[in-house]
């Protein structure tokens, strides 16, 4: 499996806190790829480096061999990364539809001039972008909330929107921060589905998670960080059997 994302001796400092330090690993195209660790051993700060929130001291970013460190976000989302987060960000008074269609609007091609003359092109534009975000949301499960205002939605369905709105930026990577954050173990089931259909899409996913069931049910690779280290990195059997990750998850010498 060629690798789509290569992370390359990555490290970043706040202050004297080595949030992520000297991190490599590689996600493979069409693969679902997991991040694990305690809370602290700076997966999220990882996830914010891969997205261009905060840059990198140190190291590099490659997708597709190319260098995404130092980048700004909204041209790391035009290369393809888009990601959800781990408390939802949506557009509380927008509907969950208008959310959706800000992710499709990263792929528009009306500029400022064309929106503000209010040319046709511009209308049928947005009436395609209306219809695939409405299609996300039914796909996702989430086409009944589709007129409701995001903010009044349970958390479930902030979450599907949040995800539909990223999908909706056609990305090549998907950056999944705690996606199972609240879920109850039915809703748990149903998002192991949903992540398996993205990666039929064709898109490679790359999550963050605690829930361990939902870790070792559907990752092809699991990355294991402690204290801003890799720890270990391999299928889910064998980083399950590796001591480290035993006395690190269970405390003691368990292994």
């Amino acid at each position: 499996m060629n690798p789509q994302l290569a992370v390359g001796r990555l490290s970043h400092c706040f202050g004297g806190l080595k949030a992520v330090s000297e991190v490599s690993f590689e996600v493979g195209e069409g693969s679902i790829t997991a991040l694990i660790g305690p809370n602290g051993a700076g997966k999220t700060t990882l996830f914010n480096l891969i997205s261009g929130t905060i840059p990198p001291q140190t190291g590099s970013i490659r997708l597709d061999g190319r260098e995404l460190a130092g980048l700004p976000p909204y041209r790391i989302a035009e290369l393809g990364v888009c990601r959800t987060f781990q408390t939802t960000r949506l557009f509380p008074r927008l509907t969950a539809i208008e959310n959706v269609m800000v992710g499709r609007h990263a792929r528009s091609r009306a500029g400022f001039l064309a929106g503000l003359l209010n040319l046709p092109y511009t209308w049928r534009e947005e009436r395609a972008i209306r219809q695939r975000a409405g299609e996300l949301l039914e796909e996702l499960g989430a086409g009944d909330c589709a007129d409701e205002a995001a903010g009044s939605l349970g958390f479930r369905k902030q979450r599907l929107v949040e995800i539909a709105r990223a999908l909706a930026a056609e990305p090549r990577l998907l950056l999944l921060d705690e996606p199972a954050a609240g879920l109850n173990l039915h809703e748990t089931g149903q998002l192991a589905g949903l992540i398996r259909r993205i990666r039929e899409r064709g898109v490679t996913v790359l999550l963050v998670e605690h829930d361990m069931s939902l870790v070792m049910d559907i990752s092809d690779r699991v990355v294991v960080l402690n204290y801003g280290r890799k720890l270990a990195e391999g299928t889910p059997a064998q980083v399950q059997s590796d001591p480290e990750v035993i006395r690190i998850y269970l405390g003691g010498d368990h292994a």
